[in-house]
């Protein structure tokens, strides 16, 4: 995967990992220690070691002997090579129960990403604020987008309006779905879609229980 926030193009599974460990290593750096191993972040993950170490080296970052990786190093090392740094600007489409919540979660800056507004049809919720972000009318999108140059919507919309919201979205020129609904979209090959399939994450986690 590559796109214009990383500064290189690495596989999503390796993302994912990444992501992983830099949860880890954010929890180290809480507990005040100052090294860690790839064994121990193996261990955390109950992955292979080799492959801790393999994802590790796509990031320039050498390990010292005996004490392992600087934990504040390797950290900064996974934000540079993910992109924490650059901020990304997005807007949340839909402002139910899932897009008030989203908004409220104040820790997405530390990934460099910056929730600006919530678009909405409803009259009732239009003009209210969730966390010091407006709640807009959605016929207002395409002159936000083009104002503030925002790409990216986070689609919170039901499913059945997901659709017909994301054609919508792509005519006001936005590049980059990050897709909480259950509807597989149909957009152009320049959209990027993220599907965060929670039911099917669920359904993986609980399969052979």
């Amino acid at each position: 995967m590559y796109n214009k926030y990383m500064d290189k193009k690495i596989s999503e599974k390796v993302i994912n990992r990444l992501t992983l460990y830099h949860c880890i290593l954010q929890d180290f750096i809480d507990k005040k220690i100052e090294y860690i191993s790839s064994k121990q972040i193996a261990t955390l993950l109950r992955i292979d070691d080799s492959q801790v170490r393999k994802d590790i080296n796509l990031l320039n970052n050498s390990g010292k002997s005996r004490v392992g990786y600087i934990v504040k190093e390797l950290k900064k090392s996974i934000e540079t090579t993910l992109g924490f740094a650059k901020t990304k600007n997005a807007y949340i489409i839909g402002a139910g129960n899932l897009g008030m919540a989203l908004a409220k979660y104040d820790n997405f800056t530390s990934y460099g990403l910056n929730i600006i507004n919530l678009f909405d049809n409803d009259e009732s919720k239009i003009g209210k604020s969730v966390n010091n972000k407006d709640i807009i009318n959605i016929k207002e999108l395409p002159r936000h987008t083009k104002e503030n140059d925002v790409d990216i919507a986070i689609l919170t919309v039901p499913g059945k309006f997901a659709q017909s919201t994301a054609e919508y979205l792509v005519s006001a020129n936005i590049k980059y779905i990050w897709n909480f609904t259950p509807t597989v979209l149909d957009v152009p090959e320049d959209v990027q879609v993220w599907n965060e399939n929670l039911m099917g994450n669920f359904l993986q986690f609980t399969y052979n229980i």
